[in-house]
Parts: structure tokens; sequence; C-alpha cells
């Protein structure tokens, strides 16, 4: 199986802007959750996260983008960080036959920072990771 990413929608409710992605990845869940939900796996192909408190509520810093809590975590299926300045930031991964994992993927944030295409290419990059078998 290889990666792929489905064409994004965008949408605007008042201020706020929310991105949706649509991601086939070529690994299983369990070796796609650490990529979303660990420290090192957000450095390699997003951006570092220099705290990360692994639960519900707990702390988190995204590096450029933002510090504030984690808003859902339902481990190998649901993870959610809002941070402040970087808005809701949320993957939820669903098993995509044996060997693959699908992402629906929002991002709820004010202002013009994020565009798809920044987030088109984050996820080409999370895609070649996960082929690289890393």
């Amino acid at each position: 199986m290889t990666g792929s990413i489905e064409q994004g929608t965008s949408e605007t409710r008042g201020t706020a802007h929310l991105l949706h992605f649509l991601v086939r990845l070529p690994r299983p869940v369990e070796k796609v959750w650490p990529a979303l939900a660990t420290e090192v796996g957000l450095a390699a192909w997003y951006t570092p996260a220099d705290v990360l408190e692994h639960r519900l509520e707990g702390a988190v810093t995204l590096r450029g983008v933002g510090a504030g809590r984690v808003t859902a975590w339902d481990v190998e299926r649901v993870a959610e960080y809002t941070v402040e300045g970087g808005g809701r930031i949320r993957f939820h991964l669903e098993r995509d036959g044996d060997r693959g994992t699908t992402l629906r993927f929002t991002h709820e944030f004010r202002g013009e920072q994020e565009t798809e295409q920044r987030w088109r290419a984050r996820f080409e990059r999370l895609i070649g990771l996960l082929e690289g078998g890393t």
C-alpha cells in the first residue's frame, strides 16, 4: 500500500477556519500512532513537541505553533491538541485493511497562518516517513 492525500476541504465559520484532510497511510495504526502522539514522531514530520503529556488535559507545547492542552486522547485512535495561537489540531485514526490506516485530520484556527498547501506538504513528509518503514 502506498499513501495518498485526498483533496483537502476548507470552510469558514465566523472568524474560525477549518481544514479537513483524509490521508491514507501505508502502515497499520500501531505504527502510525507514534508519529502523531510522541515528541520524536511529531518532530520527524511536523514540528518538535517541547512538552507533550500523553493524557487527556496534559500539557502540550508545539514549537512555532503554541502551548496548550491535550483536548482528546484515545490511544491509537485520537490525539487532539488545542494550543493558544495555533487552534485545535485533531488526528483521528481508523484501520484501513490489514496493513493501512486512514487519518481523518481537522485543524480549526483563527487568522491566516495555515493553508491546505502547508498541511499537504506535511502529510507528504509523513507518508514518506512511513513508507520508509521508520
